[in-house]
């Protein structure tokens, strides 16, 4: 009787971290359809050098991996 009870515990245990695994899914969902709004409305012609420049900084910092 307390095995059958432990296992009902333990597929409780993995239903919850189901829903869990679902809320956070479709919490990165709309941070992700958040981002692609904001990156649809930017000014791309205002913005292009500026990219350009952060990209450059990244790849000097993380890009050369011969370096490393």
């Amino acid at each position: 009787m307390a095995k059958a009870k432990s296992v009902e515990q333990h597929n409780e245990h993995l239903v919850m971290l189901e829903e869990r695994k679902v809320k956070a899914l479709e919490k990165i969902a709309n941070v992700l359809d958040a981002l692609t709004l904001w990156f649809e409305d930017i000014d791309k012609e205002e913005w292009s050098n500026r990219v350009q420049w952060y990209l450059a900084e990244y790849y000097e910092k993380y890009g050369n991996s011969e370096d490393k």
